[in-house]
């Protein structure tokens, strides 16, 4: 394990350029939604389209995820961070200035696209600058995120209506450019630190153009390694809850718990809320307390309780159930620590990243879709919500696996040889 230093010495660069990182991934997401009816006003925008925008984050983060470890052999880390900032903020400006619901369509995709490569890029960079602070620096982007998913929820309709809605959702772009500035910097110091060790190596010959060159066989090899597999169903279990719960949970108190749309606004807002101090705490608890089995125990059992208040009592303490419930996303900062502390190479870090992440939200993005159906077909909220128990029952056997203290690296070594 590396010895712990002071987190800014020699890497404020790295700092600084993960929170901005961290900031315009969520925020990019994030700062839509809430003006639908600004934009409305201005032009149609079809519920069909504001179903596809709906359905776009988890897809694309799905889709990009499984390209990004190729991308990343080819342009290395920092210079496809960069090029993950330039996107979205092109994305950004684009879905700013679009006069029609297709091009605020396309814009918005194009956004999606380049947060789901950020996803999968944000694990194994703080594995590679901060390897004796994952767990800090977990809870630094976690959190982050955290606050930059609230935060234009808060002010884009004030923006909106001091100003318009171009100007609400381009001014977004303004983080994602300076997103840019240090990883442009880390990007040209790696650049000098391989053609360094290059020239040292092999004085003659002169250094690839390739700046990393991690197997293409590492991400095949995750679907052998019962680690990756235990991380991944643990991580899809979390996306589902929390996508499922943003597209219906509102619905769902109103039709079984009698409360009021305004009263359910504010309940998703709690289950919203009870990620900041699983996003402030988990991470650390994990990398210095090895408290990731106790973890797992404490989300399945409020995720079982809420579940079942809400099926057997769900007008009795809404808010309780709701509340515990929202607990059980607490896996997703688990997981994201572990992608860093389950690895112990860079191509694994990357390659599990992209293995979890991507089949993780692509499992994710078809639960919405099914738990309308299935309301719609029986015209009771109990299937979906028995499909939801379901859903957490996976992480038992899941979360046991990937509780597991060794890498994917050392089990695919116990199982089939060298790495």
């Amino acid at each position: 394990m590396s010895t712990p230093r002071p987190l800014w010495q020699g890497r404020t660069l790295a700092v600084v350029g993960i929170v901005l990182f961290a900031f315009s991934l969520r925020s990019a997401v994030a700062s839509l939604s809430p003006l639908f009816d600004h934009i409305s006003a201005e032009f149609d925008l079809p519920a069909a389209v504001i179903g596809l925008i709906g359905t776009a984050p988890p897809v694309c983060f799905a889709v990009f995820g499984l390209l990004t470890p190729a991308l990343e052999r080819r342009f290395g880390l920092e210079r496809l961070a960069v090029a993950a900032m330039v996107v979205v903020a092109l994305g950004l400006v684009a879905r700013s200035l679009a006069p029609d619901a297709g091009l605020l369509l396309a814009g918005t995709a194009l956004v999606f696209a380049a947060v789901g490569t950020g996803n999968i890029l944000l694990p194994p960079l703080v594995k590679r600058y901060f390897p004796d602070r994952i767990g800090l620096m977990t809870t630094v982007y976690s959190t982050t995120m955290a606050v930059s998913t609230s935060l234009p929820a808060l002010i884009a309709v004030p923006v909106a209506d001091a100003a318009d809605w171009h100007l609400s959702l381009g001014l977004w772009s303004v983080f994602a450019l300076a997103g840019t500035i240090p990883w442009i910097g880390l990007a040209v110091r790696r650049r000098a630190e391989i053609v360094a060790e290059a020239a040292a190596a092999d004085p003659v010959r002169p250094a690839s153009e390739d700046v990393e060159g991690p197997s293409p066989r590492a991400f095949g090899r995750m679907w052998r390694v019962p680690l990756a597999w235990g991380l991944l169903v643990t991580f899809a279990a979390s996306a589902t809850m929390a996508y499922t719960s943003f597209a219906w949970l509102p619905k769902m108190l109103v039709d079984i718990a009698g409360v009021t749309p305004a009263a359910a606004g504010g309940l998703l807002s709690l289950f919203g809320f009870m990620g900041l101090p699983a996003s402030l705490a988990v991470p650390l608890l994990v990398a210095r307390a090895n408290a990731t089995r106790l973890l797992i125990g404490i989300a399945i059992a409020s995720g079982f309780v809420g579940l079942g208040g809400l099926l057997l009592a769900p007008a009795a303490a809404p808010w309780l159930w709701v509340a515990l419930f929202g607990l059980a996303p607490l896996l997703f900062p688990l997981v994201l620590v572990l992608l860093g502390l389950r690895t112990r190479t860079h191509e694994g870090a990357v390659a599990l990243s992209g293995f979890v992440q991507s089949i993780g939200y692509g499992i994710a993005a078809l639960f919405p879709l099914g738990i309308g159906l299935l309301h719609d077909a029986t015209d009771s909220w109990t299937g979906p919500l028995i499909v939801l128990v379901l859903v957490v029952a996976a992480v038992i056997p899941a979360g046991a696996i990937a509780a597991r203290p060794h890498t994917v690296e050392d089990e695919w070594e116990r199982r089939h040889g060298a790495w």
